[in-house]
Formats: C-alpha cells, structure tokens, sequence
C-alpha cells in the first residue's frame, strides 16, 4: 500500500514538473514575454509589450511602464530596478490573463519541452523543419496548416494590437498542436482558451 502511494504521488510530482516545464516558456528571463519588455523599455514604446495582456488590462500595464520609464532615467541601480519592476508586472498580468498563478521570473535557461523551443525556432527561420521528427506523422498536415496561418501573420504593425493579438492567437494555436493539444484557446479577449506556455514573439 504505502510503495503504490509513494508510487501515485512520484507520478503526481513528474507530472508537475512536465506542466511547469511548458508554461515556463512565458515567465523566464529568456522567454519572449520578458523579452518584449525589455525591447519596449529601451525602445520606449509599450505597444511591443501590449500584445502580452488583454485590452482590459492594457491600463495596468501603461500605467506601470510609465512610471518605470521615470526610474530607470535615473540611471544605476534605480533603473535596473525599475526594469525588473515592470518586467515582473508584466509576466504576472499576463499570467493572469491566462488564468494562471504567477510564481516571479525565472532563471534564464529554465528547461521547456522541445517542441516549444523548435516552434519557436520555426517562426524564427521561416521553415518548418525544426519540428521534423518532433510531431506523428498523421498530424503533420494540421500542424503544417496551423504554421502557414501563424506565419503569414507575424510580420504585424507593433502599434497595431489588434494585428499583434490575431499573430498571437494563431502562433498558440499552432504552438499547442505541436504540443500535443488540439483544442482552442484564449488570449487576448478571443474566443479561445488560453494554454499553458502558449508564447510567441515578434
């Protein structure tokens, strides 16, 4: 009894750890969240970081890069804080927004399954042979589907957040059916359900 329990809850522990692998792909230094906050902090321009949160959410967010934009003029230790503030606001609204528990940024580097990072190296190169060997077979003809529509619009205007969320519905449709998920998904207000991990990035 007690080798089945010990059993059920190292199963239980896998799982976890599987889950948080996946999501993390949104809240690591090196994610594409955190780094579109750090593009729209240098550039100043917080559209490029907009796309992450939902339109009842975009207050929150400009009010924060605001006033993290006043800081980090200061200079020194003063806008590195600043940053960090803004960047852990951002990936905790966003998360958020997808129903999920914020648990703070983390290390760059954390791992994430292979099928995330090859989706993003596919939209990265403009081909889909990353994910070559990563996918069944009888599922290559929707994933493929799903990369062309993802593909064709990512080349959207930064300040226009309707293009912006539209690429970023149709990059986590894509990204989940890579995973192994078929059903929708939300983001953004869309009639989707947001998924776990579910990033992409222009």
């Amino acid at each position: 009894m007690k080798f089945t329990i010990y059993v059920r809850n190292l199963a239980d522990s896998l799982t976890s750890l599987i889950i948080r692998s996946a999501s993390a792909h949104c809240d690591t230094e090196d994610g594409p969240a955190v780094t579109d906050g750090r593009r729209a902090l240098d550039s100043g321009n917080v559209n490029i970081a907009l796309k992450w949160v939902r339109p009842e959410d975009e207050s929150e967010v400009r009010t924060a890069f605001e006033r993290a934009r006043k800081v980090r003029a200061v200079g020194g230790d003063a806008a590195a804080l600043a940053d960090q503030w803004f960047l852990e606001n951002l990936v905790r609204i966003h998360r958020a927004g997808e129903g999920e528990g914020y648990e703070g940024i983390k290390p760059a580097g954390t791992a994430i399954p292979p099928q995330v990072r090859a989706a993003d190296e596919a939209l990265e190169r403009g081909t889909i042979e990353p994910l070559r060997g990563l996918i069944e077979t009888e599922r290559w003809a929707e994933l493929e589907k799903r990369y062309t529509h993802a593909l064709a619009l990512k080349d959207f205007n930064t300040d226009d957040l309707v293009a912006a969320r539209n690429y970023m519905d149709a990059y986590v449709s894509f990204f989940k059916y890579a995973e192994g998920h078929d059903h929708a998904h939300a983001h953004a207000g869309h009639a989707h359900e947001h998924a776990s991990g579910g990033c992409g990035h222009n």
